[in-house]
């Protein structure tokens, strides 16, 4: 016997940016790894119930190649035998929206559009989790990924996969780009609550992308400009250590010595390894490690 996937689904174009998303949560294990497709300026997809993850592929090509949603859909679905079983939606750069639940998904199944978007769910608590979804996305402000999170939230309220939760996934791609490039890319493969821990990391990628902006402005000799970025980095991910240590290091850079001594401090007494990593740090990498060493009366470490 096939394995039936409940699963809701939300793919979706942000107006504002021209970023294409896909967000997913199950009880199954690793859903993203089978449900979720993108790709920069082409299209995203969601593919579900008796999933066949070829869709996702198959339709971006199709979109690449300047096919619309609904007739690159209507044309794989005629060569699928097992068409009934699927449910498939996609979104392409433009915003045009293209679902499929066939009569076969186990109920409650169904879909539901809006601008740019599409809901779809199959094995749910009930009949009010695709709604409930969209109604969600609709009336959600800020950044794509946080809506995406925003509806798959309401569709957990409204009852969610009949069978409990196991894993959720997030993937958000830019307007334009390589075929790899990703604005987020997240997979809770097993977790009892997977849409918290999935909230959890996206906290944590927007930390680190903040983070990856002051390495930029570094690279350009704006270190006054970078220490923010890294201070703003360190309070929205307060309890990770690789990001205090660097903000620490660039804090000092920028003139705060003390803060500075205090945040690299502070990383080493949650991990010791990064006692060892700034004695070995020479000034051109760190400008300010040799300050924050002798701070911390630390020794410089030498190669033999």
């Amino acid at each position: 016997m096939t394995p039936r996937r409940g699963t809701y689904s939300i793919v979706a174009r942000d107006p504002d940016t021209d970023e294409l998303g896909v967000a997913v949560q199950s009880h199954w294990f690793s859903v993203g790894s089978v449900v979720s497709w993108g790709e920069p300026g082409v299209g995203a997809v969601a593919t579900q119930s008796i999933a066949e993850p070829a869709y996702g592929p198959r339709l971006l090509e199709r979109l690449r190649g300047g096919q619309r949603p609904e007739p690159a859909l209507r044309e794989l679905l005629a060569a699928d035998e097992q068409a009934r079983f699927r449910q498939v939606a996609v979104v392409d750069s433009a915003g045009a929206v293209a679902v499929h639940t066939g009569d076969g998904c186990i109920p409650y199944a169904g879909d539901a559009r809006g601008g740019a978007f599409s809901a779809q769910a199959n094995m749910m608590a009930g009949p009010s989790v695709w709604p409930a979804m969209a109604e969600a996305f609709d009336g959600a402000s800020g950044p794509l990924p946080r809506r995406l999170l925003a509806a798959l939230d309401a569709g957990e309220a409204a009852g969610g996969d009949v069978r409990g939760r196991q894993s959720a996934a997030l993937l958000v791609v830019p307007a334009e780009g390589e075929s790899w490039q990703r604005t987020v890319e997240l997979r809770v493969e097993d977790h009892h609550d997977p849409l918290g821990e999935l909230r959890r990391l996206l906290d944590l990628a927007d930390a680190y992308a903040v983070a990856t902006e002051g390495d930029d402005l570094v690279g350009e000799g704006r270190h006054k400009e970078a220490a923010e970025r890294y201070r703003q980095a360190a309070e929205l991910a307060p309890a990770n250590d690789e990001l205090l240590f660097w903000a620490g290091l660039a804090l000092a850079h920028g003139g705060d010595l003390d803060g500075g001594t205090e945040r690299v401090g502070s990383a080493i007494e949650m991990h010791a390894g990064w006692k060892d990593l700034l004695a070995r740090l020479d000034s051109e990498i760190a400008p300010s490690a040799p300050a924050v060493r002798e701070a911390l009366g630390i020794g410089r470490q030498r190669d033999e």
